[in-house]
């Protein structure tokens, strides 16, 4: 291994030595280690494919949902992505700022302002989810169509609460 100037020893490059395989039957059969990998897998991808756009993950989720749902409050959004609101307040600010978003009074609760897409980020986001529909069917392209829909539809079933 080679030594790196804090002292500690980092990974030989992956081509200068074989990995001998281990057995991972124990964790392939855990629900969580799965999804976590596949997870890794498509984000790893959406990274790069979103860069152009100068978007990460949270900031197409809360940009897809703004452009499904036109004068969206910051408390919907909080409650639909499952953060707090500290942590969406800087991330508006940001999408504000880059002319993607605009908050605007809410027609029916006076204390709340609805956030829009601007038109600059209507184009942007008609770009962003034509290249995140893309990744996902290059990602999930060994699955039949069924498949890809009930893997997503079991997903689901895991995080929404039931009834």
């Amino acid at each position: 291994m080679a030594t790196a100037k804090s002292g500690r020893q980092r990974a030989a490059a992956p081509d200068a030595l074989p990995v001998e395989p281990v057995d991972t039957s124990y964790l392939r059969t855990l629900v969580g280690y799965n999804a976590r990998r596949a997870s890794l897998a498509i984000i790893e991808t959406f990274m790069v494919r979103m860069a152009p756009y100068d978007l990460k993950v949270v900031d197409f989720s809360v940009l897809s949902l703004v452009a499904h749902n036109p004068g969206i409050t910051s408390r919907q959004l909080c409650a639909a992505l499952n953060v707090l609101p500290p942590n969406l307040v800087g991330l508006i600010a940001t999408l504000e700022r880059r002319g993607l978003i605009e908050r605007l009074p809410h027609p029916s609760d006076g204390r709340a302002m609805g956030v829009h897409l601007t038109p600059q980020g209507v184009e942007l986001m008609a770009q962003a989810e034509q290249t995140a529909f893309d990744l996902e069917m290059d990602a999930t392209s060994r699955l039949t169509d069924a498949e890809r829909k009930t893997l997503i539809r079991l997903l689901q079933k895991v995080y929404t609460p039931a009834n």
